[in-house]
């Protein structure tokens, strides 16, 4: 069974171990083209293309596959099957209909729900009590394609983007690898179902603008958004005069009382702020330039905010 991998992030690679556990031929690996990173902007290789060239696999980065040398050199390697995770471009029905079998996605979301960029932290912010992983059989269309099969799980209680994340990347490599060891076992194209036309949602690409906490908004919906946005883009705000990013946070039941963004009470168990319905509690921050800390030590360094609960 010749496999083609086509994955960029940290997300993909667990995936790309998985096609080596099914005992498939892994033909080649295709991945974004280096991008600048760190303060150097020095290129650097995605996490993907390092775990390639640490097993040994030949790597391919084209731009795109609009042209037809790009096409070619998919066709030559003659894919019985093209497996995309978190890839990162869009794929021409050219592509598609290259390899054998098609092309499968491993997709963070419970399909119809949440297609898109970014699945994982669209479902935390929505207050989601459950994500999972979708092996889709790709088509032209967005995260559309019929399903052929997928695994659930529940959202904790204090789920952050990062744990989700992490989770459901184990979880498409094991739903991956049991299908891929099903194809090499019986040559025949797997069944699927069609997406239900009912639940549609779209996981746009996150934008950093949406990391500002708004305190007018409710206490629930500022700690998920401070959840969902850990650890990237990182919530944050305006507290006491000073912008800080916003690690960790917990919605209170009680009654603020007071305006949206008023200070209410700083202590050991955090700095507790106003919002348009109930109390949030930072717990974790991190101020410009400096590292990421609970909000007691914080407040050993602004002892002008220390203040008893009402």
């Amino acid at each position: 069974m010749r496999v083609v991998f086509a994955g960029t992030p940290e997300f993909a690679v667990p995936c790309l171990s998985a096609c080596v556990q099914a005992d498939v031929d892994v033909v080649a690996v295709y991945t974004q083209p280096d991008r600048p990173a760190g303060r150097g902007r020095k290129l650097t290789p995605s996490p993907v293309k390092q775990a390639a060239l640490d097993r040994g696999y030949r790597v391919e980065q084209p731009e795109n596959f609009r042209s037809a040398e790009s096409r070619r050199t998919l066709a030559q390697f003659a894919p019985d099957l093209m497996v995309v995770v978190a890839y990162g471009l869009i794929l021409s029905q050219k592509v598609l209909d290259t390899p054998r079998f098609g092309c499968w996605n491993a997709h963070a979301s419970l399909l119809p729900r949440w297609r898109g960029a970014a699945p994982i932290q669209r479902a935390v912010l929505a207050g989601d009590t459950h994500s999972g992983i979708c092996l889709m059989q790709m088509e032209k269309g967005l995260d559309t394609g019929p399903v052929i099969a997928r695994s659930a799980t529940p959202l904790a209680a204090e789920e952050t983007g990062g744990s989700l994340h992490d989770r459901l990347s184990d979880m498409g490599a094991d739903l991956l690898r049991q299908q891929l060891s099903i194809l090499a076992a019986t040559r025949s194209a797997p069944a699927s179902d069609a997406q239900p036309e009912d639940g549609v949602e779209y996981a746009h690409k996150l934008d950093k603008a949406e990391a500002a906490i708004d305190w007018n908004r409710s206490a629930p919906a500022i700690e998920r958004q401070v959840r969902a946005f850990d650890p990237w883009p990182v919530a944050e705000a305006d507290v006491a005069g000073e912008r800080l990013r916003i690690w960790s946070a917990l919605a209170l039941p009680d009654a603020a009382n007071a305006a949206p963004g008023t200070l209410l009470a700083a202590g050991r168990d955090g700095i507790d702020i106003a919002t348009a319905d109930g109390i949030v509690r930072i717990r974790e921050i991190q101020r410009a330039g400096g590292r990421r800390m609970a909000a007691r030590d914080y407040l050993n360094a602004r002892p002008d905010l220390k203040r008893p609960a009402a």
